[in-house]
């Protein structure tokens, strides 16, 4: 997962920085004028009276969106993967020189007086999974942006989010500017490889006792491939159901002979567990080596596909899109390595 030239950047994502950089300075000046703000989401309306300038980011993903419209967070929230300032390496150039606060925080245990004292004028919440009783809190903070009702808990569309981070801070021009160079990307990667349309995929993890966790249709990820053709069986989006991911026993691997596995192996043991075992052996993505490792959350692709952001997703499309072209193309001897 971690094996892949992570400083090296594609024409694209020079493009995508200085559209950022550019963007930002026009923007800069008209900010102002967008405010006051009314946004309606899943607890009600929030109203952001003027231009924010203290933005705190208590979701999992949200730095990169506020930095990818130009506006750098006095705080950020860690996920996983440890990078300075909770920030990969898809989004050093978009932070600069910035030193926002990192607050670990694991899910459901928000430090409201901590997130107070940061005197923000702005919290981020749309990838965050708060309840009602938790943004009422937050609003007495700030003005509190929660994700749109339309969605579960951390499956609004990247799109979406970046609109709506992009509304909220009086950026919605650029914000909508970014969504379109992102998807041309994927509509072009996509239409590069027309072997991706209808090919099956799944994406796993150890879930413990010999049982794998399966990521659901609904999640940013599996939007990602979805939009660049692949699908998810029925078999495992009926086990998944509306969740984002569902469970399936050791005796039901075989729902994992897709035309491309994509397995987050937490270890180098989780790997040849799984490489071992006789049931999946028998499986034709095993025989023909058409599974993609992920190992350990500090792998940066995985990370990428993980937070599937503006920022992220360009990151995504360079170095997944190759890997998934080389487990689909039919021929066995192909080695799908990084």
């Amino acid at each position: 997962m971690r094996r892949c030239r992570l400083w090296e950047t594609s024409l694209f994502a020079l493009a995508l920085s200085a559209l950022v950089l550019l963007g930002a300075v026009a923007l800069s000046a008209g900010t102002a004028s967008a405010f006051p703000v009314s946004i309606e989401h899943k607890f009600g309306v929030t109203v952001i009276p003027r231009e924010p300038e203290r933005v705190v980011t208590i979701g999992f993903s949200e730095q990169d969106p506020v930095l990818a419209v130009g506006v750098k967070p006095v705080a950020v929230r860690e996920w996983f993967g440890g990078h300075p300032y909770a920030v990969w390496p898809w989004a050093t150039d978009a932070l600069g020189d910035a030193t926002p606060q990192v607050l670990v925080m694991p899910y459901g245990e928000l430090d409201f007086e901590k997130i107070a004292a940061l005197r923000p004028d702005l919290i981020v919440a749309t990838h965050s999974g708060i309840n009602e009783r938790e943004y009422a809190t937050l609003s007495r903070i700030a003005p509190t942006l929660a994700q749109l009702a339309t969605y579960p808990d951390f499956g609004m569309p990247w799109q979406e989010q970046t609109r709506l981070i992009g509304r909220a801070l009086g950026r919605e021009a650029l914000a909508e500017r970014l969504v379109a160079e992102v998807e041309a990307r994927i509509a072009a990667a996509r239409k590069a490889h027309p072997e991706f349309e209808g090919a099956t995929v799944a994406w796993a993890h150890p879930a413990g006792q010999g049982q794998y966790w399966v990521v659901g249709p609904n999640t940013p990820p599996m939007r990602f491939l979805s939009a660049l053709g692949l699908e998810l069986p029925p078999a495992l989006a009926n086990i998944v159901g509306d969740r984002d991911s569902g469970q399936i026993s050791g005796e039901q691997i075989a729902l994992l002979d897709v035309d491309v596995l994509i397995f987050q192996a937490g270890s180098e043991a989780d790997r040849q567990a799984l490489e071992n075992n006789p049931l999946f052996r028998n499986l034709k993505v095993a025989r023909e080596g058409r599974t993609i490792y992920f190992e350990g959350t500090n792998d940066v692709l995985y990370g990428a596909l993980s937070f599937s952001t503006v920022l992220s997703l360009p990151y995504a499309v360079d170095h997944l899109v190759p890997l998934l072209a080389a487990a689909i193309d039919g021929d066995p001897a192909t080695v799908v390595g990084r």
